[in-house]
């Protein structure tokens, strides 16, 4: 390792991340820190006192988007912003999502260690409901935030007990004063492990993230018949859960059709009112498709629908379809990911260019801020899952890249 003597700290980067996994631990090792939750609000607790601790201030914004600002020399300069989430999934590991936050909050402490004062101010972001596991919407803080979700609508999603995001917000006390929308910033770069095995796989130290995959995502509703299991003959029969598992066979056949660059996930699959000795009336899941192109993506989403009601017709069981979003591929500024690449370098880090699988708040950022992202490995490619793990030199070097980048973007000349 080589090209700087300004060195985050190792040691109190990983002591962080355990400190942060302390809430909301499951005995499996992983979170379960769902957003706007009694944990959720521990963890921002935490955060904020580990923010104000370095004196940087703190606002929420409609959302509970949470920004930590630290002032620049020049005034006038717009900010370099950074950031992740600290949301989890119900059986979630340590560093999906938080990983981002705490190097972030990392390179804040290596900025005041060190007392360098940056040209331009820096912001630390953590965004609301990145993962979508409670009130069904990925990316929904950054989302609303870019413009992508309405504000209203967003305030109205529910989750499985009712609980809207509007009331969630207001009973952890993180409804913020400042608008949830777009401000003037210069970059924004986000740390995230890779969640996938093609970094650990070819022994690259880091992932220099070109872009996010093309998606589409659905809400299904299947409506049969509930009927006695014993005296209903086949003739008779409405299955709304036969329907489903053949559209979920669908789903399967039409990735495999896309090869290795193909993905199709029913991830939520929920029979209403089930009985083991009833006929299902009802089965809501989810549906969602990912590729590198867009152009292949727009495909699915044109055909998906019309075969998928053609098995609903043919078992006699209407198919609802609600189309939640289709993002196209978003690729990221080549001069920020040129920042990442060159510190990678400098700093000796085997590296790779890769296009990231997964959603993150980045694409919605780079919608109106030129953005780019570092990925870690992250072991067997594991991910929403207790298990997920990475090593702490991992995490090193994906902070010391992440810092170099930040401190290189807010120094430039301009």
């Amino acid at each position: 390792m080589s090209g700087t003597n300004q060195r985050i700290d190792g040691k109190r980067l990983w002591d962080s991340l355990m400190a942060m996994a302390e809430i909301g631990a499951t005995p499996k090792g992983g979170v379960r820190r769902l957003t706007l939750t009694d944990v959720d609000k521990d963890g921002r607790a935490r955060f904020r006192g580990w923010c104000e601790t370095l004196d940087l201030k703190v606002r929420v914004d409609a959302m509970g988007n949470m920004f930590a600002r630290r002032e620049g020399r020049d005034p006038t300069r717009l900010p370099v912003l950074m950031g992740s989430h600290l949301d989890s999934q119900p059986t979630g590991g340590k560093f999906d999502g938080a990983l981002g936050v705490i190097a972030g909050l990392e390179v804040m402490r290596t900025l005041h260690e060190l007392n360098i004062q940056t040209e331009a101010p820096v912001e630390l972001i953590n965004w609301t409901d990145e993962e979508g596991s409670r009130f069904g919407r990925s990316l929904m803080g950054s989302g609303v935030w870019a413009g992508v979700y309405p504000q209203d609508a967003a305030y109205g999603w529910a989750d499985i007990d009712g609980v809207t995001v509007s009331d969630a917000l207001d009973r952890i006390g993180a409804k913020g004063e400042h608008p949830a929308k777009p401000f003037p910033a210069d970059a924004y770069f986000e740390l995230h492990i890779e969640q996938g095995p093609i970094l650990e796989r070819e022994g690259k130290q880091v992932g220099v993230v070109t872009g996010a995959q093309a998606q589409v995502w659905w809400d299904a509703v299947v409506t049969g018949q509930d009927a006695h299991a014993g005296t209903t003959p086949p003739s008779a029969r409405k299955d709304a859960l036969l329907t489903a598992a053949r559209i979920i066979a669908l789903v399967d056949e039409m990735m495999r059709a896309h090869g290795d660059d193909g993905r199709g996930t029913v991830g939520w699959l929920q029979v209403v009112n089930a009985s083991r000795n009833v006929v299902p009336g009802e089965v809501r899941f989810s549906v969602e498709f990912r590729h590198p192109e867009t152009a292949a993506i727009e495909a699915i989403a044109a055909a998906f629908p019309q075969r998928a009601a053609e098995i609903a017709n043919a078992n006699r069981t209407p198919l609802d379809l609600k189309e939640l979003f289709l993002l196209p591929h978003q690729p990221f500024d080549p001069g920020c990911v040129g920042i990442v690449r060159e510190a990678s370098a400098r700093l000796g880090y085997t590296t790779r260019d890769i296009i990231s699988g997964a959603g993150h708040d980045a694409v919605y950022v780079a919608r109106s801020v030129p953005t780019a992202m570092i990925f870690t490995p992250c072991k067997d490619g594991l991910s929403h899952n207790e298990a997920e793990s990475i090593e702490p030199e991992e995490a090193e070097a994906g902070t010391q890249v992440l810092f170099q980048a930040v401190l290189a973007r807010a120094n430039r000349v301009i």
